[in-house]
């Protein structure tokens, strides 16, 4: 951009990214000392061919199916432990999100909200108490965090202890000694899941809420 002094009328070139967009900025005369005021840069439109180029189809991977359809996201770091779970899930038939890290499955989670979540306590952290996608899903309004059903895997706590699972805000906890017993207790964990929430549900009903 070409820019004048008003006072000494020099004219420099100024570089376009030394211009703010939407805000005036103000530079000293390199000849004279005087204040010079830069309008404002407009922003440049994005054209829709533009709009298409940007679009990252691998961050929002279920703008397609049908809103009936099951989707899962799983955490997991181990090969084995990953190919044993997506064998299960799909049987089950859900459409499967594998990440690769905890930045991965946080930009997933903002396009879309998974009816199941598998997490490693252990992944892509190296303080299990401190795991990014746990603090993510609890800080979830209720609202959208009782349509998600999360299982922690861990090596730390067994499998189905529901007291530890309240304490980690966590649906269920699977021990992975029981890797083997995947789809028995997450089947069982579901039953039971939704069991509760039939209840819940029947209550708001009756109390006029629902």
């Amino acid at each position: 951009m070409q820019v004048t002094c008003d006072k000494c009328q020099s004219k420099f070139n100024l570089p376009d990214e030394k211009i703010s967009d939407g805000k005036i900025s103000t530079l000293r005369c390199p000849k004279c000392k005087s204040t010079i005021t830069i309008p404002a840069r407009k922003p440049e439109s994005v054209s829709p061919q533009e709009a298409v180029d940007d679009y990252n189809a691998d961050e929002r991977p279920f703008d397609f199916i049908e809103e009936e359809e099951k989707t899962a996201l799983l955490c997991e770091s181990d090969a084995v432990i990953r190919e044993q779970i997506v064998s299960v899930l799909d049987m089950m038939e859900y459409h499967i999100t594998v990440c690769d890290s905890a930045r991965d499955a946080l930009k997933k989670m903002r396009y879309h909200i998974y009816d199941l979540v598998v997490l490693n306590e252990s992944f892509d952290t190296v303080n299990p108490d401190v795991n990014g996608i746990l603090i993510y899903l609890e800080r979830l309004t209720m609202a959208i965090r009782r349509n998600i059903f999360v299982l922690l895997l861990s090596s730390r706590f067994r499998s189905m202890d529901h007291l530890m699972a309240f304490n980690r805000s966590v649906n269920l906890i699977l021990n992975l000694q029981n890797i083997g017993d995947f789809e028995k207790i997450l089947k069982r964990g579901m039953a039971e899941h939704d069991l509760s929430y039939r209840v819940f549900r029947e209550t708001l009903k009756r109390l006029g809420r629902v």
